[in-house]
């Protein structure tokens, strides 16, 4: 479905008029600082999600009222959240993945639709509900990665597609939800499926035409994942010749997961990208011995040629499934005394990690939850989490189920990305606040099919009856400033303002406005559907609005998402991951790997849904 687009609209979108690719890169320097657009899923390249808007602050935020709202027509998980170019907002949904430009001086009427056809099996090697975390935009054009992982590059004023290139292969396990990022000249995309046994890469396609510019992958040789033995380093020191197949078994890395689903940050003068690789497949940690590099691993590349200058291993030889994708925050600000380029990253395994990321140097490790309890604390010398032995699965053993392990395999911290207030110097971070019992069993390899090899249960963290915190973290001393308890875990991305406000949305559909000095609620706001999506802020006609999406769903949802509560529907799914007849009595708990048991009752206070909602003040 295409609709001609008004003029007025037509001139309002900026890149329309950019004459060539190299400026392409100039324009989103530019555009990521004015707080009337948010043209970045992550509002900027540093991934702050910061607005200096400051109309809408903690004196009137009560005063909130929806303006409009729109349909997404899909009732799934809604993650990521839409871009505002202009008077044009350009908003997108999970699988079949359309993408609507939306005019704002007609509250939200449709400019135009695209509407991919891509084969319904993919839903199938889909791990955690067919969610997709966004667009990007650069060089005139809107970039997709669709769930069968091909990227479509589409012309922002008429949605006609530019080109597409496939980027993976859904029947090998290989399926897209990460959103694109636009870095100067190129299109930088991951690719999801360490569930499948996939072989994790980020890859970078040339922004005009779609063709291959480089590829990276997570493990293998030191070709194949862009590494110098002897410049790339890992807290200073060389990685050294073959430093990721001398941690595998045999040809194990070919399958080695460490997928690139997550965020990913650029620093324009340092000229690195930096990303995060996800869990090593399988997650039973018996059958791939060895550190299993570089899995789970902060990677800071050159943005033009994929060298790697730096990795750090957060989770060496994970057993826990604790996916290192979560977003690389770039923040200058004093650690220990010292003005430095800072790198802070809020792990899935419950650690909080500030680094310089000029040199990978690790400069503070801390819990950002007193609940994580798998490791006693981070060697600051050597970088390595000091697993206590009670909750190594690895060390317990196939087919012996590793009680009351904190966090669950969702991590103190998931996808869901925080922001950063200068005007604090805090980090708002949505959490879960979930334990987990884990047992590894022995699971062979099949191209397409899920490649998991554990049953996990999950549950509240003790200490109380909630799943989720809200933080704000001090990243130079390592501390919690002050915590908020959740009923349900945070999975939305949260928003800091100029106006001393945090936004972030609830698992039971609330839209939720704080004090950022105090984490004193100001104002709330029930949406139809519970909340995965990322708040985000624009100016429109010279006044502020703030916009979220609603649609429940996402690994914490996946029981509704999927009907997963259903014990016929989750016994399949325990048959298709690989463990026929399920676990009994716990069929149900245990089903959507772990998270339909610990969220069931999420169904109480929200239902499937897909929805934009706009707030403004009156």
């Amino acid at each position: 479905m295409r609709i001609s687009m008004p003029m007025g609209v037509a001139a309002a979108v900026l890149l329309a008029g950019i004459s060539s690719v190299a400026s392409a890169n100039d324009e989103l320097l530019i555009m990521q600082e004015n707080p009337a657009y948010w043209v970045m899923p992550t509002q900027n390249y540093a991934n702050t999600r910061y607005s200096t808007l400051a109309q809408i602050n903690k004196d009137n935020v009560k005063e909130l009222r929806p303006a409009w709202t729109f349909s997404t027509g899909v009732l799934r998980g809604h993650e990521g959240g839409p871009l505002v170019i202009g008077d044009v907002m350009y908003i997108h949904g999970p699988f079949p993945n359309p993408v609507f430009a939306l005019d704002l001086n007609n509250e939200g009427r449709m400019i135009w639709k695209y509407e991919p056809k891509q084969d319904p099996n993919v839903i199938a090697v889909m791990c955690c509900d067919t969610v997709n975390r966004g667009l990007a935009f650069g060089d005139g054009k809107i970039f997709l990665a669709q769930a069968d992982t091909t990227l479509v590059a589409l012309d922002a004023r008429t949605g006609q597609v530019v080109w597409q290139v496939k980027n993976g292969d859904p029947g090998k396990g290989e399926t897209s939800t990460a959103a694109p990022m636009i870095y100067k000249d190129k299109v930088y995309v991951g690719v999801s499926g360490a569930e499948f046994g996939v072989h994790g890469h980020l890859t970078a396609y040339n922004i005009k035409d779609g063709s291959l510019a480089w590829r990276a992958y997570s493990t293998g040789s030191d070709e194949d994942i862009k590494v110098d033995p002897e410049k790339t380093t890992q807290l200073g020191k060389p990685v050294g010749a073959n430093s990721s197949l001398s941690t595998w078994e045999g040809d194990q890395w070919k399958i080695g997961g460490g997928t690139t689903w997550g965020w990913y940050s650029f620093d324009p003068e340092l000229n690195l990208i930096y990303y995060g690789t996800g869990n090593p497949g399988t997650w039973n940690p018996v059958q791939r011995p060895g550190d299993n590099r570089w899995s789970m691993t902060i990677f800071a590349r050159d943005a033009d040629t994929g060298m790697a200058k730096w990795v750090y291993q957060k989770t060496p030889h994970d057993e826990w499934d604790y996916d290192g994708i979560n977003e690389n925050i770039l923040v200058d600000m004093p650690v220990k005394g010292q003005m430095t380029k800072a790198l802070v990253n809020f792990d899935r395994n419950g650690f909080a990690y500030t680094l310089d990321r000029v040199t990978g140097e690790l400069l503070v490790a801390e819990k950002f939850d007193p609940a994580v309890n798998w490791a006693t604390h981070v060697d600051m010398e050597t970088g390595r989490p000091q697993v206590v032995p009670r909750y190594s699965t690895h060390q317990n053993g196939e087919d012996v189920n590793t009680t009351n392990i904190c966090p669950a395999a969702l991590g103190t911290k998931d996808q869901q990305p925080a922001a950063y207030s200068p005007k604090t110097g805090l980090f708002y971070v949505p959490t879960n606040h979930v334990c987990m019992d884990y047992e590894p069993f022995q699971v062979s390899y099949t191209a397409g099919q899920a490649y998991v090899g554990s049953t996990v249960a999950m549950y509240p963290a003790p200490g109380g009856n909630h799943l989720g915190n809200f933080i704000a973290w001090d990243a130079s001393e390592g501390k919690i400033v002050w915590s908020t308890p959740e009923p349900f875990s945070v999975w939305s991305g949260a928003l800091a303002t100029a106006g001393d406000v945090v936004f972030y949305g609830t698992l039971e559909g609330y839209l939720k406005a704080v004090d950022s000095k105090t984490g004193a609620e100001l104002y709330r706001f029930k949406t139809p559907s519970g909340i995965i999506g990322n708040v985000h802020t624009w100016l429109h006609k010279g006044k502020q609005q703030i916009g979220v999406l609603s649609g429940v769903g996402g690994w914490a949802g996946i029981g509704l998402a999927a009907g997963l509560v259903q014990h016929d529907n989750a016994l399949a799914w325990h048959n298709a991951a690989g463990r026929p007849g399920g676990e009994g009595d716990r069929t149900v708990d245990t089903a959507g790997l772990g998270a339909v048991g610990a969220y069931m009752s999420l169904a109480n206070y929200t239902q499937l849904g897909g929805q934009l909602t706009v707030f403004e003040l009156p």
